[in-house]
């Protein structure tokens, strides 16, 4: 009898975000990768999202209940739980749990208290303890979380997301098209995602700024403007809110670099996004960022007006100098691979039945 492997997609619920994009890309690279003979894919999502994957899965349906008691697991063989915040998670029950975690920010969050921490330490902790595998989206969330719980007993391994482009031919014009070159951004609107440093790099050119995605602090996207007021610059920088697909590899495709300075990341999707199509990139050298962008982006030392602006100077005329360089971040973006990741986690699921 075939292997039931049942996959937690409830985050899906929120469009626009990673862990969305997360389930959207691996779900159908495991898909293409599953034997039937050997197991079979069902997953747990908003009844809503009915047949997302097809005919050929099961769907078992989420509702807030389940975060009490969860839905009969019997006939299933392993629980793949995709983010460590789940409310649903199979803790009292002894069905194998792979749990994938993509970070612990709190712990860099000057805004949670001492308490905060720990609690979230001591849940999570419980929830490792329950897993019979662990999957970090990087090795520094893996050093990370190792700071804090002791995993020397527990079996895991760093499954890399894969790049979630498929190139759109052709593409059509946004729905914002920038009168001038720009420099692109693209994440949920939040404090630490570190934003508001980056209209000072308007300052002395004639750029513009585009930041894409949805707004989680309406507050912190009026820092974000009042920086850009701050340096005379407040005409340069469009908000474009969510974008669709195409919108989005367009400006990839066509802005003058792409600018990433987030203070804290698991992994930092957009970054590969970015690399797929060949474009300069300037990130933070902070958490995951390094590990990702590798020697093919540049960093910013610090997040001074100054600093930031003489990286901007040197990065860009080193790429334009630099024949291979678009050549060498594509073939660097080639290395996280969705399929890689949906072969990773169907290995790891085979060591459990």
């Amino acid at each position: 009898m075939a292997a039931k492997i049942i996959i937690d997609c409830e985050r899906m619920k929120y469009p626009h975000t990673g862990l969305h994009s997360y389930c959207i890309n691996l779900a159908p690279a495991l898909q293409k990768l599953v034997q039937p003979h050997l197991e079979q894919l069902s997953f747990f999502l908003p009844k809503e999202l009915n047949g997302y994957f097809g005919k050929e899965v099961e769907y078992v349906f989420q509702n807030s209940f389940q975060k009490l008691i969860l839905p009969s697991l019997k006939k299933y063989s392993v629980w793949h739980s995709t983010q460590q915040d789940s409310d649903y998670y199979p803790l009292k029950n002894k069905l194998p749990v792979v749990l994938t975690i993509h970070d612990i920010n709190i712990m860099h969050n000057a805004a949670k208290t001492t308490s905060q921490k720990k609690q979230y330490i001591q849940q999570l902790q419980k929830k490792i303890q329950r897993a019979s595998h662990v999957a970090f989206i990087s090795n520094f969330t893996s050093n990370d979380v190792r700071q804090h719980i002791d995993l020397s007993k527990k079996t895991f391994s760093t499954v890399y997301n894969g790049c979630t482009i498929r190139e759109i031919i052709p593409l059509q014009q946004p729905a914002i098209k920038p009168a001038a070159p720009f420099y692109f951004t693209l994440s949920t609107i939040m404090r630490k995602k570190n934003m508001h440093v980056l209209p000072a790099l308007l300052a002395g050119n004639d750029r513009l700024l585009v930041i894409s995605g949805i707004t989680s602090s309406e507050a912190y996207k009026q820092e974000i403007i009042a920086e850009a007021v701050k340096h005379g610059v407040e005409k340069r920088v469009i908000f474009t809110g969510a974008i669709t697909e195409n919108d989005k590899q367009w400006y990839l495709k066509n802005c003058t670099a792409f600018l990433f300075p987030s203070l804290t990341e698991g992994f930092g999707a957009p970054v590969v996004e970015a690399m797929y199509f060949g474009v300069p990139i300037f990130l933070s050298g902070l958490t995951s960022l390094p590990e990702i962008g590798g020697d093919v982006c540049y960093y910013f030392p610090s997040f001074e007006k100054d600093a930031m602006q003489k990286t901007m100077q040197d990065g860009l005329l080193h790429y334009k100098e630099n024949a291979t360089a678009a050549g060498l971040i594509k073939k660097r973006a080639a290395l996280f691979s969705w399929h890689n990741a949906a072969t990773d986690y169907l290995n790891i699921y085979r060591t459990l039945y």
